[in-house]
């Protein structure tokens, strides 16, 4: 056989572009088909996030080996049975406990980060490591670009929680951004005409506005302002349209209000109405740090009144799982409850504890799973994993899923595919 001549250089070029292949190995080609994966059929998804990293071992992974507060590890409740065989949950989780065939206790999700609040919420909802050369979308972003807004003049995304770019679009760009709400009441600031603008009046601004960016449009070829136009757009179009009508609670019963409970609670009830309306993917913030001082974070003394935000999650959310099953929403909802990391079982010197990332839970409801069964087993101290892990972007790809995206499908940064997911796998028997 003969074989061409090969000059030192060009072996050096050509080993190089090897190296810097393998180097790359999370970017796919754009062409590339993404493998099958089973997909679920679930039309919205519900995010609630526990800001500040919620103990699993005193809510969702309860042990029988009872803590003290101070030098003895353990739960901090007392233990109860739930409606799944092999479930424990703690004493303030009653009415979560008697519906948890409609839940699913992921107890083993796991990550490396647990110095840093910032950082791991950053974990928790890009399902990715920071990267210098690449902004990654969140969870929300990635789902309101896949599936968009299930109805006209609404948005796909609503955040009612801390506004970050940790929650942003990344790469992804600003349409596939979150409307911010800070009033249940009212709906998002910027989308209500002040008391003085009639509506006759703000439509001759937006003609006047259309023509100077209609001119800007003409002048300017960089996609990125284009985007930014099309956002005003579309906040326009919120402002005339049925999404405004989902902030008048009123409409409901007072009973049901007052089954939902606290601010909080009214969160939950106003997402029913959003999703109803067409918003494809809300997250809800739940961290009342004036009840305990910390909210979840639970340092030092705020372990002492924990109880009282784990018996308002079990109200709200055990009345959010309800109204959405009378309402017909529940097989169509998926539910998640997360945090950014968990916290260990002994205590700390004051009595509270810190932060935990090698074992915690993640819980899922409805969304047409495979629910009443738990995801993972853990230790005796809820702190190490014994049996089915499940990392961060196995999370993310299970909640990809049930949404009916594949997790395996690449998206674009640029002209640079990157995978949905850092190679993360669905959970298997949680689709039928």
């Amino acid at each position: 056989m003969n074989l061409d001549p090969i000059s030192r250089r060009d072996f050096l070029t050509r080993a190089s572009l090897a190296a810097g292949a393998l180097a790359l190995p999370r970017f796919a080609s754009a062409n590339a088909i993404a493998p099958a994966v089973t997909l679920g059929k679930a039309e919205h998804c519900i995010f609630i996030w526990l800001g500040g990293g919620y103990s699993q071992i005193d809510t969702f992974d309860a042990k029988p080996t009872k803590g003290d507060g101070k030098k003895v590890a353990g739960c901090y409740y007392d233990i109860i049975d739930t409606a799944i065989p092999d479930a424990k949950f703690c004493e303030h989780l009653p009415r979560l406990a008697k519906m948890a065939g409609h839940l699913v206790p992921v107890r083993t999700v796991n990550h490396n980060v647990i110095d840093e609040h910032a950082a791991a919420t950053n974990r928790m909802h890009t399902g990715r490591q920071p990267s210098g050369s690449v902004v990654y979308p969140s969870i929300g972003s990635i789902i309101a670009h896949q599936r968009q807004a299930a109805a006209e003049g609404v948005p796909a995304y609503v955040l009612m929680g801390y506004p970050s770019a940790t929650r942003g679009p990344g790469f992804l760009g600003p349409k596939a951004g979150y409307v911010y709400l800070t009033d249940t009441n009212s709906g998002p600031a910027g989308l209500a005409l002040p008391p003085d603008i009639s509506r006759e009046r703000a439509a001759r601004r937006q003609a006047l506005l259309a023509t100077v960016r209609e001119d800007f449009r003409g002048r300017v070829s960089d996609a990125a302002p284009r985007d930014y136009d099309e956002a005003i757009e579309e906040g326009f179009r919120l402002q005339s349209g049925d999404f405004m009508k989902a902030f008048d609670l009123a409409k409901e019963s007072d009973s049901l209000r007052a089954a939902f409970g606290d601010e909080f609670g009214q969160r939950l009830l106003l997402s029913r109405r959003l999703i109803q309306r067409g918003v494809r993917f809300l997250e809800v913030g739940y961290n009342i740090n004036f009840v305990n001082g910390a909210g979840w974070d639970t340092h030092n003394a705020a372990q002492l009144e924990q109880h009282q935000l784990i018996r308002g999650l079990d109200n709200s959310v055990a009345t959010l799982i309800t109204d959405l099953k009378t309402n017909g929403l529940l097989e169509k909802t998926l539910i998640v409850v997360a945090g950014e990391f968990g916290r260990p079982a002994s205590f700390d010197s004051g009595g509270g504890r810190g932060h935990h990332g090698k074992a915690f839970t993640v819980l899922l409801a409805g969304g047409g799973l495979r629910t009443g069964q738990c995801v993972g087993t853990t230790d005796d101290l809820a702190m190490n994993i014994v049996a089915d892990p499940v990392s961060v972007p196995d999370l993310f790809a299970t909640i990809c899923a049930t949404m009916g995206v594949n997790p395996n499908k690449n998206l674009m940064d640029g002209e640079r595919p990157v995978p949905i997911t850092d190679q993360g796998k669905p959970v298997a028997k949680l689709f039928v």
